[in-house]
């Protein structure tokens, strides 16, 4: 089967209709307080059996092709082996070819994954009733967010504090996908016509400094990784070459900085067997950096699917959580459908927390979604919503049973908050503290 998937080619996939990680722990506590582990999958925990089928249609088809053919060149330029984090960034970066770059429909049922903002609004609300506790608390401000998908999380943000009269001074999209730009101007236009000039399109962080918030839902998963291949005696960085006209893995020594890390990350973990694979993501801190420095006073607030190192690392997780999201569908061949799926890996929070430091931040909560809907009252937004109508209330019920369960998307994906120039409690982060575990 050709790795650029031409017209004929079919996958095999199984049905993954969230883009999110496997129900691999629980946040609820022991009787000694600790983070307990329920249970592990025999082998990668985020690899899928592969059943169903997937079609290419013709332009597809050519979209991938000319992914394929592009990273053939990059290869041969970088003399026949490339990193994998490297790769990454091109399958989902390249202007007008990658994932993220390309004109291809990404959310909601027609696209490739569901995050929180399309299963409902209350994941919206619930977090602008956060905003709101920190705008009044700097007596107004602005927010940023940081790749806004279809346009859905913002909107019910600026709605909700509309109604709070928290409104932002002005509300700034970070979002480098020209197509995206196009969908979520759309979509204000229908549903928030009033409010669309408190919005704007930034290509960089804003170079002035303001008071406010930052946000970004399901963002820091998708940055490039390097993926790695650990032995006592030495350690391996996996990268991409090509073996007979097709996209393979190949190893070569890793960096001593790479290697080091590497260590870091078994000390974490646990005692790692031999030929022990993962993944770890080189610019996190770097690229946090980047994008809160604008920030002066107010929060930075993180959502994605993800655990402490500790967790993360663990020997039996040793395949690492490397994932690719098309037609909802998951899999783990990163070279199948090159600038038509997702790539993914589940966030290191230990890390994100170590980024706050560096960014000039405090590290001022970390928990589970569901307990951070909980903190904000998302029973009293499902009241709002409904406004008496009872039906409407049964929906709400089933959209909020998705957002908090464990086994959706509860404890799987997690909540961060740091503060800058603020001291302040939120309350999302109000009913379990989890910075114990980092």
């Amino acid at each position: 089967m050709s790795m650029f998937a031409p017209a004929a080619c079919i996958a095999r996939a199984i049905s993954a209709p969230t883009r999110r990680a496997p129900p691999v722990i629980s946040t609820t506590w022991s009787r000694n307080g600790e983070f307990s582990i329920l249970g592990f999958m025999p082998n990668n925990d985020t690899a899928t059996a592969w059943q169903g089928e997937i079609v290419l249609n013709e332009a597809q088809a050519r979209h991938c092709a000319r992914m394929h053919a592009h990273l053939l060149e990059e290869i041969a330029a970088a003399d026949g082996w490339l990193s994998f984090e490297r790769f990454m960034d091109i399958a989902l970066y390249t202007p007008g070819m990658g994932y993220y770059s390309a004109g291809t429909h990404k959310l909601g049922a027609d696209g490739d994954f569901t995050t929180a903002p399309e299963v409902s609004r209350l994941f919206g609300a619930c977090i602008a009733r956060q905003c709101a506790e920190v705008l009044s608390a700097l007596g107004g401000g602005s927010i940023l967010e940081i790749g806004a998908g279809s346009g859905r999380l913002a909107a019910d943000i600026l709605l909700r504090l509309e109604t709070l009269g928290e409104l932002p001074e002005r509300y700034w999209i970070l979002e480098i996908s020209a197509d995206l730009r196009d969908r979520q101007r759309s979509y204000f236009a229908r549903h928030l016509p009033h409010l669309q000039g408190r919005v704007r399109w930034l290509d960089q962080p804003p170079e002035e400094s303001f008071d406010g918030l930052i946000l970004a839902n399901e963002v820091l998963d998708a940055l490039p990784v390097a993926r790695f291949r650990w032995y006592r005696e030495r350690v391996e960085e996996l990268g991409v070459v090509i073996d007979g006209g097709r996209l393979g893995w190949a190893p070569r020594p890793a960096s001593s900085r790479l290697a080091e890390t590497c260590r870091r990350l078994s000390q974490a973990g646990g005692a790692w067997d031999d030929g022990y694979v993962s993944e770890c993501c080189p610019r996190l801190g770097a690229w946090t950096q980047i994008v809160t420095r604008s920030l002066r006073a107010g929060a930075a607030l993180w959502f994605d699917y993800g655990l402490p190192r500790s967790q993360y690392y663990l020997p039996e997780r040793h395949d690492g959580t490397l994932l690719c999201h098309v037609r909802h569908r998951a899999h783990n061949n990163p070279f199948l459908y090159p600038g038509l799926q997702d790539i993914t890996a589940w966030v290191d929070y230990t890390s994100l927390a170590e980024a706050s430091r560096t960014a000039g931040f405090a590290l001022s909560g970390f928990t589970t979604q569901s307990h951070f809907l909980a903190g904000l009252r998302v029973d009293r937004e499902m009241q709002t919503m409904a406004g008496g109508d009872a039906n409407q209330f049964a929906r709400l019920a089933n959209q909020a049973r998705q957002l908090m369960l464990p086994g959706e998307m509860g404890e799987r994906f997690k909540a961060m908050a740091w503060l800058k120039g603020l001291d302040v409690p939120l309350s999302g982060f109000s009913l379990l503290d989890l910075r114990h575990t980092l």
